[in-house]
């Protein structure tokens, strides 16, 4: 016990014990740090000093400051860094573990005075402005907000963690996880659970969220776990299992492995574990003896003669040892605090069948971690997570001389009891824990990078700006069975198809047959897909180009992804689109149309068929599948659709609607007539005020769309059926009972949401504006003059407004008629001639298209064929603009860069890049 005294204070943290002894004691404070640095040699001489602070615990690590002269000649020995990790042990940076251990009755706190000194938190490094590998916090700074304070909800983050029925707070641990102020993480909890989508949340909702964007948004989320830890609790209960003690364990597990390990020996078809058959033959009054009151202790009486695990003072130990073991896996405080010590010192280790040794770095790459996972998956790799034996040792020392330590002597047969369960409870229990934990953590980490990185790729390749006013061959290209074409016109309207073959001994026929058409329908855009026979038939449309042979017309072409076309092509979408169509023909469609409008076209197909992401099918699908839907839905709301001419696909992705609805819409849409206003749409069936809420905000109804094809009489026919339709149905509290205006409505071709009318018809009567002037250069300088006087919050005030709602109302009522938000991106870039990669040398400097973009770099086509990569080491902060330094995925596809030729490999196809600049 003496000896143990001494382990006590080695074990204390090195950061917080100084301090507390440099207020009392400065001058002391260096010999103290050096005793502590130096356990184990001095053991042989304190066992004598020591034994007087054995009955005051509080005082122990004072009493032995007198035998530290001895020990002042031992200077050299304190470079030793490798101690200070050691201190460290079980220490949670982030300080929460000592909250949750408090509020649970274990922890640190059970020991000498010594260990209720708070513990340090480790000092991070301060964060550069860029990062590639690891993504951004989301934190946003309240006071950036334009109000500058926080909009509340009146619910508290305990009460939703008491509706959760956990022992953690909710709102606290989503805040840690994703770096988030708490008053947000609480706003958009609620606001969840209010159900509304994220993009009604991030347009109409900015004050509750502090302005973050929709990918932040997204993180910010439920976890699932309770709804898990719910589901097991009632199976054990059901079982009759379902102790206080195992509901408790439970409820205080903050991730799926937690929860899982508690589960583990609960489950249908799994052994009963040997502390439940420990506690089954009574032993467990003797296991909490030894810790309350070990002087009491007779092992000898719990001996029975004839009953299997009590026949001997032996078995009788090693079940008492059994339920130690199982009481120490079980303590809250350790599966908080066991991790945060082991992501500091473990070390990554590959091992491999054979005997080739695979160099590791203490910092694993995402990439790294998701081709490991395949290796292992394909057993090609054997993959082990190596936890230094100090881990072992410092865990062991401190369960038996503190967390653990008998109240009373115990005798020695007692504390080796005590110390084989400690180390037991490590060896079978906590240790595949931590193991298990450690790479779950990695995973998790590889996968939410690889999803953010897909994310957002296919959020640029849809919001690519759509080429509008022309017509387009799409052309699918091909050898043998020739090259399929679809003419487009500007409103995608198919006007001729037809395969033609230009890689054979006709093509000066087929030549022909090209102008031929192109003239007919003045054509003058070409778009090549990406795919076999690609390079050939740009050449071929090159060649003919520098001829002049389409004279009077000015061709240019584009080559584009087809990635999905042929899935696509014989989906059942593509067959109710085009039912008379070849699906090679569909194809070259889907490929004219990706130019046309590539958001109204992509969202016809898979994300993961799109070709933009990697190992993808190493990651969550369904939390791929979840990020992916998100984005689409994303980018379809925040363009908007125009609910009349827009297709049943496209607008089921609209916030708020679903299939069934948007199918609804497109029935009504039929029967009745073009929409009139945004109002009408809650005259459709399945169409509640909970989704008109989310989708009338992204819904745009434009008059001159429809006017064209419909007539004034059908106007009054539409208005008729409004209210006769419902009416017919004969139900009497229907949409039809409340009164539907059929007037169009200047308002509903804007971004504003109808809740917000009022305030924007009362802000024109303010400047002095009317609806009609919506767009118009006069408006545009009644609203900027307003602003500019009175200021953008006093207008807010006196229209009893937010700042953020305002300013949104002023966006729509100043953009012109039909602004599209995509017409700031990139577009397709078209060409006239063609480079091929023989011609490129190093030091050329050359302008390019991301195509994609990965963890290790970006993929630039500068047209020569094939595809060169900027690695990230070439992507520094002094070549991005200011507004994209803080992303960690700095470029994405479809900028346009300046790149310089590194190298060029012509027999492996390979084109080393190195970035200029960002083309703007």
């Amino acid at each position: 016990q003496s000896a143990s005294e001494d382990e006590i204070e080695e074990w204390q943290p090195e950061s917080k014990a100084p301090k507390r002894q440099q207020k009392a004691q400065p001058s002391e404070k260096k010999p103290a740090v050096k005793r502590q640095a130096k356990p184990k040699e001095p053991k042989e001489s304190k066992p004598k000093a020591p034994r007087k602070p054995v009955e005051r615990k509080p005082r122990a690590p004072r009493a032995p400051k007198e035998p530290k002269p001895p020990k002042e000649p031992k200077p050299p020995k304190e470079p030793k860094p490798p101690k200070a990790p050691r201190r460290l042990s079980f220490i949670v940076p982030d300080g929460s573990c000592n909250d949750n251990m408090s509020r649970a009755g274990g922890g640190w706190s059970e020991g000498p005075s010594s260990s209720n000194q708070p513990y340090g938190v480790k000092k991070e490094e301060p964060e550069e402005d860029f990062t590639f590998d690891e993504p951004s916090l989301k934190r946003q700074k309240t006071s950036s907000a334009p109000q500058g304070r926080p909009t509340r909800l009146p619910t508290s983050g305990r009460a939703l963690g008491e509706d959760l029925n956990m022992n953690w707070d909710l709102i606290q641990l989503l805040s840690e996880r994703t770096g988030v102020e708490q008053w947000v993480c609480l706003n958009i909890s609620q606001l969840f659970r209010e159900e509304n989508t994220i993009p009604f949340i991030v347009r109409y909702r900015k004050e509750m969220i502090n302005h973050m964007d929709a990918d932040a948004v997204r993180d910010v989320q439920l976890v699932a776990l309770t709804k898990k830890t719910q589901t097991i609790s009632q199976a054990l209960k059901k079982e009759g299992v379902l102790t206080a003690e195992l509901e408790q364990a439970l409820r205080n597990c903050r991730t799926a492995d937690e929860l899982d390990h508690v589960y583990a020996p609960y489950k249908k078809g799994s052994k009963l574990s040997k502390a439940r058959r420990a506690k089954q033959l009574g032993l467990e009054s003797a296991a909490q003896a030894l810790l309350q009151s070990p002087h009491t202790l007779d092992l000898r009486a719990w001996v029975k003669p004839g009953t299997e695990g009590l026949s001997t003072v032996e078995e009788v130990s090693t079940g008492v040892e059994q339920i130690l073991a199982d009481m120490i896996e079980l303590s809250p405080s350790l599966p908080l605090c066991l991790p945060h010590y082991v992501q500091y010192c473990v070390p990554h280790s590959i091992c491999s069948p054979s005997p080739i040794i695979v160099s590791a770095k203490p910092v694993m790459f995402s990439l790294q971690t998701l081709a490991i996972n395949r290796g292992e998956n394909l057993k090609i790799l054997t993959v082990k997570v190596n936890i230094p034996d100090r881990v072992k040792s410092d865990f062991c020392r401190w369960c038996v001389n503190v967390r653990w330590r008998p109240k009373g002597y115990a005798r020695e047969e007692l504390m080796k009891i005590l110390r084989d369960a400690v180390e037991d409870s490590y060896k079978r229990l906590l240790l595949p824990l931590l193991s298990r934990s450690y790479r779950t953590k990695l995973t998790v980490s590889a996968e939410k990078e690889s999803i953010a990185m897909f994310v957002r790729n296919l959020r640029q390749r849809l919001l690519v700006c759509p080429v509008r006013g022309r017509v387009i061959m799409g052309v699918d290209p091909g050898f043998r069975h020739g090259c399929k074409l679809a003419i487009l016109s500007p409103t995608s309207q198919i006007l001729y198809t037809d395969v033609v073959y230009l890689h054979g001994s006709g093509a000066n026929r087929e030549a022909d047959k090209l102008r031929h058409l192109m003239i007919r329908y003045s054509c003058n855009t070409v778009v090549i897909g990406n795919g076999t026979a690609c390079r050939e038939t740009e050449a071929f449309f090159a060649d003919l180009i520098s001829r002049r042979f389409f004279q009077p017309l000015d061709v240019s072409y584009c080559i584009t992804s087809e990635a999905g076309a042929s899935i696509y092509s014989v989906s059942p979408e593509a067959v109710k689109e085009m039912p008379d169509l070849d699906p090679n023909l569909r194809s070259a469609v889907s490929i004219g149309r990706r130019v046309q409008d590539p958001l109204a076209e992509l969202v016809k197909i898979d994300p993961k068929h799109i070709g933009i992401g990697t190992y993808q099918h190493d990651v969550s699908q369904s939390s791929l599948k979840a990020a992916l839907d998100g984005v689409v839905q994303e980018c379809v709301s925040f363009v908007g659709v125009d609910i009349n001419i827009c297709s049943e696909t496209l607008m089921r992705h609209v916030a708020g609607l679903n299939t069934g609805r948007a199918k609804s819409i497109a029935e009504w849409r039929e029967t009745n007539g073009p929409f009139m206003n945004r109002d009408q749409l809650r005259l459709v069936k399945g169409l509640g005020p909970k989704s008109y809420q989310q989708c009338a905000g992204f819904i745009r109804i434009n008059p001159q769309n429809h006017l064209n094809n419909h007539s004034d009489a059908a106007g009054g026919n539409l208005a008729q059926a409004a209210q006769e339709k419902p009416a017919a149905k004969g139900k009497g509290k229907t949409k039809a009972s409340a009164a539907v205006p059929t007037l169009p409505n200047p308002l509903d071709q804007t971004c504003i949401h109808p809740e917000s009318y009022a305030v924007a018809r009362s802000f024109l009567s303010l400047v002095g504006g009317s609806v009609d002037q919506m767009g118009r250069p006069e408006l545009r300088q009644c609203v900027e003059a307003s602003v500019k006087c009175q200021g953008l919050e006093a207008l807010a005030e006196t229209l009893n407004t937010t700042p953020d709602t305002l300013q949104l109302i002023i966006d729509g009522l100043t953009q012109p008629p039909g602004f599209d938000i995509r017409q700031d991106f990139e577009k397709a870039d078209f060409k006239r001639g063609i480079v091929s990669m023989s011609d490129l040398r190093e030091g050329v400097v050359l302008t390019g298209r991301v195509e994609n973009a990965t963890l290790f770099g970006a993929f630039v086509d500068i047209g020569v064929g094939r595809n060169g990569l900027i690695h990230k080491k070439y992507i520094t902060p002094d070549k991005l603009p200011a507004d994209q330094r803080r992303r960690s995925l700095a470029l994405g596809p479809g900028e346009k860069v300046e790149v310089r030729v590194l190298n060029v490999d012509p027999q492996r196809g390979r084109i080393g890049l190195d970035l200029i600049r960002v083309l703007r």
